[in-house]
């Protein structure tokens, strides 16, 4: 194996730092997260750092990263207090990185990357029309990561909306068959494969398979 020091690493071309850095926390959700300003003007771009922060309340969190490069869609839940996420599927996959581009803040990126619209909730927050999962939330806080000039966007979930079928008895959704793809590093994207479900792990007791 080979080691790499901090000297190493900051002595690396900043993209291939930044590709290599991002994947070395592995594989990631890759999320549409849809906007709009007070004007009515929408923003689709695309993140991978989305967490599960809790069910109840239900609250789901996101980095932004430093405002200079990706203003459009902090200020927009700044300004609305609302955002939409949008799974990511094998058929978008393209489209989905091409919002990733710094467009500017009067381009509609839905319309950029012929993806379409479906308006969610009473203020009409444009999710992936495509998206067989899609989110409605409202902003909880946005935390600053002042080390190196990010944000924590955490939201809760107000609606979802889920393609049939894909919510079984115990709960569990099956985000494979919904065709979800996750990323790796800067521009790697793949399809997950379900290995296994066990049964809820307790200290001393045996592991259990799930059917």
């Amino acid at each position: 194996m080979a080691l790499f020091t901090k000297a190493d690493i900051t002595s690396w071309e900043r993209f291939y730092r930044a590709n290599v850095l991002s994947a070395l926390s592995g594989c990631k959700a890759a999320m549409l997260v849809g906007s709009a300003n007070n004007a009515g003007q929408h923003n689709l771009a695309l993140f991978q750092n989305i967490v599960h922060l809790g069910a109840n309340p239900a609250l789901i969190g996101m980095i932004n990263r430093p405002e200079t490069a990706t203003p459009h869609t902090l200020h927009n839940i700044r300004e609305t207090g609302w955002f939409t996420l949008s799974a990511v599927t094998t058929n978008m996959i393209a489209a989905a990185h091409q919002c990733s581009a710094k467009y500017p803040a009067d381009t509609d990126e839905f319309e950029a990357v012929g993806l379409s619209k479906t308006l969610m909730g009473a203020a009409a927050v444009p999710a992936v029309k495509e998206s067989p999962v899609q989110a409605l939330l409202s902003l909880v806080e946005i935390v600053p990561i002042t080390h190196n000039n990010t944000w924590l966007i955490i939201g809760e979930v107000q609606a979802f909306s889920i393609a049939d079928g894909l919510i079984a008895a115990d709960g569990f959704v099956d985000m494979i068959a919904a065709g979800m793809v996750c990323t790796i590093g800067l521009d790697g994207y793949a399809a997950p494969q379900l290995l296994q479900r066990f049964a809820y792990a307790k200290p001393g007791s045996a592991v259990v398979s799930l059917p």
